[in-house]
């Protein structure tokens, strides 16, 4: 009897201590940060998915979900983003619409998934950007770009020459091209790893677990994350037969065009950087030879920025809008647009490069490459870097102790 009264003491101790300054043995609960209207959307679709849980074999964003009873703003922002918007759980679901629940994963995370680029764009006052990175801005971004290097020719020379050779430096001074696209470069890069960054403080494992335990598995995370982001995997709908676009049938070829478009957008990057190396290196000049490893990366790349944009593209106009944010639609088409132009203005820069028309077609590409790394950081590329971003946290989380055991991963 004693104990227990001294328990209903100490009981009355604590709550008169709420408050109570340095003396006081309760911690006031911190409000958490009120959820926007799409947050709250997915926080009400994940409750219910938690409480079903038939679709937790389908991807990553639901054996997340099972270690979670509550959805707080850095919650959604984490699970939007593991989300690869393949659309099988939304045919999967008996609670999809028409259903009173209305419950549809891939149209919430979509919503979400832009607010989080708005969110985190470094400078915040970019961020805006995101709402106005359409087909035609894009588009207009480019051709004025195009314009200005064009009548900038014009003005110093002449539009069409005598064939040079493919020397392009003879129509753009080396040192002043790599002035220019190399201070775009890094103010791309920059602004992109400040974002991520503001992305993963608050998403990051750390918050919610011990550091000790999170360093530990890092490494063999990091791996996994990678190579989950590298194949794609979770575009194979969570059964390895791929997405659903028009319907519900499947189909694996918005995993091949995405791979098509990657890594043809990587090999051109590589292009580059070997071309980088001949000049700085080795002091091996452009133009390099159609045989030379700088132009090979570059056709392969550029092959695979013609087939990968236009497959996606294809997709993109015959998905169902229930697959999807269709505000988002916009941003979407702008850059597959650009990446389309890019590859297209560099392979015919390539084919005519010993012609009289090489600076009108050096200008043009220029002037599309450019529109390309400046839209980057504001515009669709972003949802690959935060994707890896949340695949990292996925990855790591996984392997720490389950602390609800609700579910199994």
């Amino acid at each position: 009897m004693q104990q227990l009264t001294d328990l209903v003491a100490r009981a009355r101790a604590d709550a008169d201590g709420i408050g109570g300054g340095a003396t006081s043995r309760v911690i006031p609960i911190q409000p958490a940060l009120p959820l926007t209207a799409s947050e709250g959307e997915v926080a009400r679709i994940l409750q219910i998915c938690n409480a079903c849980r038939y679709c937790e074999g389908f991807c990553a964003v639901f054996p997340a979900m099972t270690r979670r009873l509550e959805f707080g703003k850095a919650d959604t922002h984490y699970l939007a983003n593991l989300c690869h918007n393949c659309g099988a759980c939304l045919h999967a679901c008996q609670y999809a619409p028409p259903h009173e629940f209305a419950v549809n994963v891939p149209q919430a995370m979509a919503q979400v998934r832009m607010q989080t680029y708005h969110d985190y764009a470094w400078p915040p006052a970019m961020g805006a950007l995101y709402q106005r990175a359409g087909l035609t801005v894009a588009l207009a971004l480019a051709g004025g770009l195009a314009l200005f290097l064009v009548l900038a020719v014009a003005i110093s020379g002449s539009l069409l020459h005598e064939p040079l050779a493919g020397n392009f430096y003879a129509i753009f001074p080396h040192n002043f091209l790599a002035l220019v696209f190399g201070a775009v470069f890094l103010f791309v890069m920059f602004a992109l790893a400040m974002g991520v960054r503001r992305f993963w403080r608050e998403v990051s494992p750390s918050r919610d677990n011990v550091p000790a335990e999170v360093t530990g598995v890092r490494g063999a995370a990091s791996a996994e994350a990678a190579q989950d982001a590298l194949r794609l995997k979770y575009l194979g709908g969570g059964h390895g037969e791929g997405c659903n676009n028009e319907d519900d049938r499947f189909t694996l070829w918005r995993r091949r065009f995405h791979h098509f478009t990657f890594y043809g957008f990587m090999l051109c990057f590589a292009s580059t950087c070997v071309a980088t190396l001949y000049h700085y290196l080795f002091s091996l000049h452009a133009p390099y030879a159609l045989t030379s490893l700088p132009v090979l990366l570059g056709t392969a790349g550029g092959i695979g920025l013609v087939v990968g944009p236009v497959g996606l593209l294809c997709l993109n106009l015959r998905r169902d809008p229930a697959h999807g944010d269709v505000a988002q639609r916009p941003m979407d088409r702008g850059f597959i647009a650009l990446l389309l132009l890019t590859s297209l203005t560099g392979l015919a820069l390539l084919a005519w490069r010993d012609t009289p028309f090489m600076a009108l077609l050096l200008a043009v590409h220029l002037g599309v490459v450019m529109a390309l790394f400046l839209t980057l950081p504001y515009g669709k590329f972003a949802h690959g870097i935060f994707r890896s971003a949340a695949l990292l946290k996925f990855a790591i989380e996984k392997r720490l102790p389950n602390r609800l055991q609700l579910g199994a991963d």
